[in-house]
């Protein structure tokens, strides 16, 4: 199984963006996170296509976008247009997830589906064999710089459980609340793809990423 950091840019600072974008992909982030959030889902706001495909003209990097929004699939065919190479969705958010992840699909995109801290783990029974990404949020969506939800390690594990039950090799990632000094316990309870935004763009984020990328390879 392969090992992913992936950036949220959530966290970065926005008159430097390019620049730091290229400093956490110099330094071995394979993907880039990319929130995006209504106001209605969730109670901020934050961006959308016009940044995606902006940000898509300087980094090599997967876009990996995460939809925070109501009905996501009212926009997945602008995302894939904008440039992203996996889409997340939540399950929450989606009067038809089956509907909506078969219209990532056809676009030729990753698909990845996302539980909020509330949600049971037992709700992606029906979906997981669909997708190729599960998301746990760790913290609740629409903020950064919260503090990681200890149960959190306990969903990580019934994902999973649930994916080698069905002999599935589903990627499960992991956002919200991840520094140094927790993404070991993150990785030990069978996560694979880390999601960090605070503990990469707070400070230097090649130096950051260098950190998080060393423990990471120690699991390849």
């Amino acid at each position: 199984m392969k090992y992913i950091l992936a950036p949220s840019i959530l966290a970065a600072d926005f008159k430097r963006l390019g620049e730091e974008i290229n400093a956490t992909e110099d330094n071995g982030a394979e993907y880039l996170h990319f929130d995006v959030m209504d106001g209605i889902f969730v109670p901020s706001i934050s961006f959308g296509m016009p940044v995606l495909k902006s940000i898509k003209r300087c980094t090599n990097q997967l876009m990996d976008t995460h939809l925070m929004i109501t009905e996501p699939i009212r926009y997945i065919e602008a995302f894939a247009d904008a440039g992203a190479d996996l889409i997340t969705i939540h399950l929450e958010a989606c009067k038809d997830a089956h509907a909506a992840i078969a219209k990532i699909r056809e676009y030729g995109l990753k698909a990845g589906l996302s539980i909020k801290p509330d949600t049971p783990v037992s709700e992606l029974e029906d979906y997981i064999e669909e997708v190729d990404m599960v998301l746990i949020m760790s913290v609740y969506p629409g903020f950064g710089g919260q503090k990681f939800i200890d149960n959190s390690f306990e969903k990580i594990r019934a994902v999973r459980a649930m994916a080698d039950a069905r002999g599935l090799e589903t990627d499960i990632q992991v956002d919200g609340g991840i520094y140094l000094d927790n993404v070991g316990q993150v990785l030990n309870a069978g996560a694979n793809i880390i999601v960090a935004g605070s503990a990469i763009f707070k400070g230097e984020p090649a130096e950051n990423t260098k950190q998080f990328m060393e423990i990471l390879k120690k699991y390849e």
